[in-house]
């Protein structure tokens, strides 16, 4: 699970220059029309529109952009274009599996990109269902491990229903089933535990090692794939090496 660890960490230090450009904002209100169309407004009742409108929170961005997505959603805003989920699946450098999540008005568009990003990088696009396997669906809550007490934290998060918990070199990651994923974050929340981040995302169930030429590749792969409009999300069972991170930060 390291591996989601080390890319979490390094597309949270990218967030910053995408919500410059606006392209983060965009993505999270995405998220949050899709939601709202297929389960409503009220996110009492709306699990996924609940995580979404959490995330963008979480992102900074603002309540009036967030009540805007909704209100589209649900019909009561401008229409817009109609958004369509959908995944592809392939193998990045080394082997590595890559699960791409996306939305988007123009299918044939969107898979001419990736495949284009696909090719541009000496990697392959898989058939449906060949990588999707090795990922399940996980809430993962990340918190500094500077000034806390791990062994502690990790009897809170359990007795609040986490299935794991995984210390790292500066961070603690508690694991989760989703639907066990808020009320394991509000319990710690209420115990004044500092959460660095909090997301229901896919943890590969194992990872490939890479070294550091081709961790330094797939970084730079996965960043290309992540900055197509289209694409939400895009999660691999890469383990890099801590030279490679460095380096390519």
């Amino acid at each position: 699970m390291s591996g989601h660890s080390k890319w979490s960490t390094i597309k949270r230090q990218k967030g910053a220059a995408d919500a410059k450009r606006g392209q983060l904002f965009t993505k999270l209100a995405r998220e949050i029309i899709v939601a709202a169309k297929h389960g409503g407004s009220d996110t009492d009742t709306n699990f996924r529109l609940r995580l979404a409108v959490q995330r963008a929170r979480d992102n900074n961005m603002p309540l009036d952009n967030i009540e805007r997505a909704i209100k589209r959603g649900t019909g009561e805003g401008h229409e817009g274009v109609i958004l369509l989920e959908t995944t592809y699946e392939g193998y990045g450098p080394g082997g590595t599996a890559i699960l791409i999540q996306a939305l988007t008005d123009n299918k044939n568009r969107t898979v001419s990109e990736v495949r284009n990003v696909f090719v541009r990088n000496g990697s392959n696009m898989g058939d449906a269902g060949c990588v999707s396997w090795i990922f399940e669906s996980k809430g993962v809550i990340s918190v500094e491990a500077e000034n806390v007490d791990s062994e502690e934290l990790a009897l809170l998060a359990i007795d609040a229903g986490a299935d794991d918990v995984k210390v790292e070199d500066s961070s603690v990651e508690i694991y989760t089933a989703p639907e066990d994923f808020e009320s394991t974050r509000k319990a710690l929340e209420e115990n004044n535990v500092k959460i660095d981040s909090a997301e229901v995302t896919m943890v590969p169930k194992n990872l490939v090692a890479l070294d550091e030429k081709k961790a330094i590749q797939t970084l730079k792969f996965l960043e290309k794939l992540e900055d197509l409009d289209d694409i939400q999300h895009v999660y691999t069972n890469a383990d890099f090496p801590d030279e490679a991170l460095a380096n390519y930060e």
